[in-house]
């Protein structure tokens, strides 16, 4: 299928997007802006912003649409949250996103690394919000509880797709664990909002969409972002379906009406692009 033309994404023409890359490189810090090959990348890096990738850049899982593919697990570094807040520091920025490869193979799934990064870049910039995007640690309550004590201002776990579509885009994740952890995340009592996000294009129906905000409004999620699914490869399941703009724009008023503030739905929105605008948003949300 041809790319519309609301897809298309210009190329930089600052020197912002090498000021970033080199930064990244000098402190030798991954980002999934250019692990997952995210179209928002050009963008995002000439504005000095970056989403942080930690444990390593392989994963013990293989969703079928994400371009990080699984391999041999290193051991955690340990120098790696002290780096993530000095590159958050030189990046000057206000907001900072924190994700990970899953990491299947640790007894904690990683909880306590993400804590760590937490308190770090608190401590170097206390002004500063963070956030952070989680794997479902193996619907481990524990090591949600570790994550949630070090107190993110959001806290997002992204369902991804529709549930029929698990079997073949997420065999090794869990549906109904993902629902959990969210609703855990808000009722926790701690007063951190809890984000989810989820990709169009897959295969999924227009009812399947609906009833999956449904499901994530029903969990307490104050933040939803939907963006279209772009394949990163040939290896990749290929895109079912464009959406055009008016359709996301639909899906976030149907968001609304089910209680959820926060809607922000666009073809190139994904969880963490304009992250910082949409956590500080008003209660109507961002569309």
């Amino acid at each position: 299928m041809r790319i519309p033309p609301w897809l298309r994404t210009p190329l930089p023409c600052d020197k912002g997007f090498a000021n970033t890359s080199h930064l990244l490189k000098d402190l030798r810090l991954n980002t999934v802006c250019q692990s997952a090959r995210c179209p928002n990348k050009w963008e995002c890096f000439s504005q000095s912003v970056a989403t942080f990738l930690v444990m390593g850049r392989e994963c013990t899982r293989n969703c079928a649409f994400c371009n990080i593919t699984p391999g041999a697990q290193q051991p955690l570094d340990a120098d790696e949250p002290a780096r993530v807040a000095e590159g958050s520091a030189r990046l000057g920025l206000k907001h900072v996103v924190i994700t990970s490869v899953t990491r299947d193979d640790l007894p904690d799934g990683g909880a306590a690394h993400f804590a760590e990064c937490i308190r770090l870049v608190r401590g170097r910039l206390p002004e500063c919000t963070v956030e952070v995007l989680i794997p479902d640690f193996q619907g481990d309550t524990a090591a949600l509880g570790t994550v949630l004590s070090a107190r993110p201002d959001v806290l997002n776990h992204n369902i991804e797709t529709v549930p029929r579509l698990y079997g073949t885009i997420r065999p090794q994740a869990n549906y109904q664990q993902s629902l959990t952890l969210l609703r855990r995340t808000a009722q926790d009592g701690r007063g951190i909002p809890a984000k989810s996000g989820l990709m169009v294009g897959l295969g999924e129906t227009d009812e399947e969409l609906r009833a999956t905000l449904r499901d994530l409004a029903e969990t307490g999620c104050t933040m939803i972002t939907v963006g279209q699914y772009m394949r990163p490869s040939l290896k990749h399941p290929p895109v079912e379906r464009y959406m055009p703009p008016e359709e996301f724009d639909a899906l976030a008023e149907y968001g609304r009406s089910l209680g959820v503030p926060k809607m922000f739905c666009a073809p190139l929105v994904r969880s963490s692009y304009h992250a910082a605008e949409l956590s500080r948003a008003e209660t109507k949300g961002t569309e």
